[in-house]
């Protein structure tokens, strides 16, 4: 017996998974699109063609349609073996993804585990929303489940962290995480955490446009420069006044250069120097040593030439000899 769909070509509908619309076609090319969803219509309908024909069918060239292939074989949407073409199944790549294998826990582990979980879907559920539009990729919620485990945020850090980069109009995985990371270098783990942090942002990002007025660059800072900022005022605890005496010590550099000033400020910090009064007392301090050290050099040189004069031992004469000496004249 055979069941045969009585549907024609004009209304039948091909299927795409929603998991290749959000996960993975935003990181394909128009040419990979095409030829996947090609490629389901020619499965729905068990065709069959080759790569030639699937050039000439596209109008495209046959090495476009080869680069299609192997970037689809790269992101495991298919699985591409001499001339035969397999289709992976997406959502159960997914399901196996997400739905892990769990080990038994005690009924107060379960609890908590329940209640924590309970937790965390209620700001899963809260990004999605917010952020995806009620369409967050499925292999987001395993990103941001490895993240609760790696970084040890709490609900509020993590959602304020979607926030943080979605106002900031950065919103990719790659930059959602290294700012995590640098949370997580922070010792940032909950919301008391994260707003002593962004108070002292908020003062390097003070400190960083009097440095820029300052030395007048006509440009933002860089990463690195960035990064020596923000030590000097989370790490070391400096403030404008200390920062500007180094500033003072760049004046002739035609170029200010920020390694200069880090090795100074982190000198300072290395000597328990805290606040600026401090490190222009110290700072006094060796300028005296140097000059006092200066003129002793000076005195050393000179002294010799002064007491070249005199330095010898005066001969002595007794009437002896000076009766002698009359004598010998007058014979003479």
């Amino acid at each position: 017996m055979f069941f045969e769909d009585s549907k024609s070509l004009l209304y039948s509908d091909t299927a795409v998974s929603d998991i290749f619309i959000s996960q993975y076609m935003p990181s394909m090319d128009s040419t990979c699109i095409k030829v996947y969803i090609y490629m389901l219509f020619l499965c729905k309908h068990n065709k069959k063609a080759t790569t030639d024909e699937l050039a000439k069918t596209l109008n495209l060239s046959l090495e476009e349609v080869k680069a299609a292939l192997t970037s689809l074989d790269n992101l495991e949407v298919i699985s591409w073996v001499e001339d035969k073409i397999k289709l992976t199944d997406l959502k159960d790549i997914e399901t196996k993804r997400i739905y892990r294998l769990k080990t038994v826990s005690s009924p107060e582990q379960a609890n908590e585990n329940f209640e924590k979980n309970k937790s965390r879907n209620n700001t899963l559920s809260a990004i999605n929303s917010k952020f995806f539009q009620g369409l967050m990729p499925p292999n987001w919620y395993l990103t941001i489940d490895n993240w609760f485990t790696i970084y040890k945020f709490d609900e509020d850090v993590m959602y304020t962290l979607f926030k943080y980069c979605h106002d900031n109009n950065t919103f990719h995985k790659s930059y959602i995480e290294a700012v995590a990371s640098n949370w997580h270098r922070r010792g940032i783990q909950n919301f008391f955490d994260l707003e002593k942090y962004f108070e002292e942002m908020s003062q390097v990002r003070g400190i960083k446009g009097t440095i820029i007025k300052k030395l007048r660059l006509r440009r933002a800072l860089t990463e690195y420069e960035n990064e020596f900022v923000e030590k000097w005022v989370i790490d070391y605890k400096y403030d404008m006044d200390v920062i500007e005496i180094a500033l003072k010590k760049t004046v002739g550099k035609t170029n200010p250069d920020f390694r200069f000033l880090d090795n100074l400020l982190t000198k300072w910090h290395e000597l328990g120097l805290l606040n600026a009064q401090e490190i222009l007392g110290y700072e006094a301090s060796v300028k005296t040593q140097y000059q006092n050290s200066k003129n002793n050099q000076i005195s050393q040189k000179q002294l010799p030439k002064e007491s070249q004069r005199d330095n010898f031992e005066q001969r002595k004469y007794n009437d002896d000899y000076y009766d002698n000496f009359f004598t010998n004249t007058n014979k003479s």
